[in-house]
Order: structure tokens, then sequence, then C-alpha cells
């Protein structure tokens, strides 16, 4: 039986996703189901508004995103710049190489490098302009969030950002009820409900940033129920 949600604290409950074990076909099918719905409940909106906000006139800008997964969310970056006459080199991460794998496959035109590793273990030639995360947060816990943020920071040449859950009762039955209804993936009808329960509040974020020494931080709200998080470095 799954514990009861409460919504005051985060979960540490792990999500199924998380486990090693599972066969890349579900992953894939899991992977798909939450690009579409991170197509039309705004997800993808506001991965862009992150960059735009960090965007320079840099002739060419390099943009990496760890936890990437197939890479769907540089694929709308790369997009977005190949319409807008921007020049722009991507690098995806992910410690789960099946995930690279199809990355590298799905977008093989993309000017794009993929790396199967740890983030952390991630090395770099040139520090990327933009460093970005898009529901990978809410997988770690809070302490390990203030070294994650901190090695965002050291290793971006401009700026990070993040796009992430709120912990929210509303979201999480109404994704609820949205999975179950229309959702193929166990892991999706699973993991979807759960990463909200996982996802955080402001003045969490608040806290979190706060133990990291980061300052010049911006917290906004979006539909549906996301945190945008952006960082600039002073010049």
């Amino acid at each position: 039986m799954r514990p009861q949600i409460n919504f005051r604290q985060r979960s540490y409950q792990k999500e199924l996703l998380d486990n090693d074990a599972i066969p890349f076909e579900d992953i894939r099918i899991n992977m798909q189901e939450i690009n579409t719905i991170n197509k039309f409940l705004g997800g993808h909106k506001i991965t862009l508004d992150g960059f735009k906000k960090l965007l320079t006139n840099k002739k060419t800008i390099h943009v990496c995103e760890i936890g990437c997964g197939d890479g769907n969310n540089l694929f709308v970056i790369a997009n977005w710049c190949k319409k807008n006459n921007v020049e722009v080199k991507c690098t995806g991460i992910d410690i789960k190489k099946e995930c690279v794998d199809a990355a590298k496959i799905k977008y093989k035109n993309l000017n794009a490098e993929w790396l199967a590793t740890d983030y952390k273990k991630a090395s770099f030639y040139q520090k990327p302009d933009i460093i970005f995360s898009s529901l990978f947060c809410h997988h770690f816990t809070n302490e390990e969030l203030i070294e994650q943020l901190q090695w965002m920071q050291e290793s971006s040449a401009v700026g990070f950002f993040i796009n992430d859950l709120q912990r929210n009762r509303f979201a999480y039955y109404s994704i609820k009820i949205i999975t179950k209804t229309f959702s193929s993936s166990y892991l999706v009808k699973n993991d979807a409900p759960l990463s909200v329960a996982r996802g955080f509040h402001k003045n969490e974020w608040l806290q979190i940033l706060q133990n990291t020494g980061i300052k010049s931080f911006s917290i906004e709200w979006k539909w549906a129920f996301r945190y945008l998080i952006t960082y600039r470095h002073e010049k």
C-alpha cells in the first residue's frame, strides 16, 4: 500500500524509473508520454522561457541539459533557435546509457553531443553557456540538490535554470486522473503523481538556494503547477 501523501512535506518514496532493472522499452514509452504531457501542459514553454531569459548575443550559444532523457527538451530549444536564427550547440547528459543511445538516433541531425554519465563526472573543454534541468530535481533530496545547484553554477558560463514541479494537492489528483485515464505506461501512472508529491514549495527552493550560497536568482510560478528557477552570473 502506498503511503498517504502529506503535501506539507516532500515525499522521498522512490519512483519506479529510478530503479536500474526497468526494461528500456518501458522507459521509451514513459519518455514518449512525458514529452506529450510537457507539450500540452506547458512544460516545453517553461523550458523555452528559461532558455530565452539567459540567451546572449554570442555567435553560438552552448546549452547543456542534465537528466536529458531522450533529448526532447534540447530538440525543442534547437527548433526554436532554428526558427529565430540563433546558432546553438547542445549537450545532453543522462546517467542511463539507453536514454542517450535513443537520443543519438532520434535526434541524429541535431548539433549535439550526448554523454552517458553522472552529470558530476562530466567534463567540458569549454563551459556551456547555459545549463538546465527539467523534471530532474525532484529525484533528489534537498541536501543532494545543494551540491547539484552549486555544480550548475560553477559549470556554466552565463547561468542556469530549473523547470520542476510544485507540490500541490490539485496537481497531484489531476495528473493521477489524467494518467489513469489516458496513459498506457505503468511507469507514468505510478511516477507522474509521485513526482508531484516529490515536488517543491517555494519556501523550500528559497531554503535550498540560501544553503548553496547562490544569490541573484529568481523563482517564478508557472502554469501548470511548476517553478522556473533562473540564475545568471553577475557580469
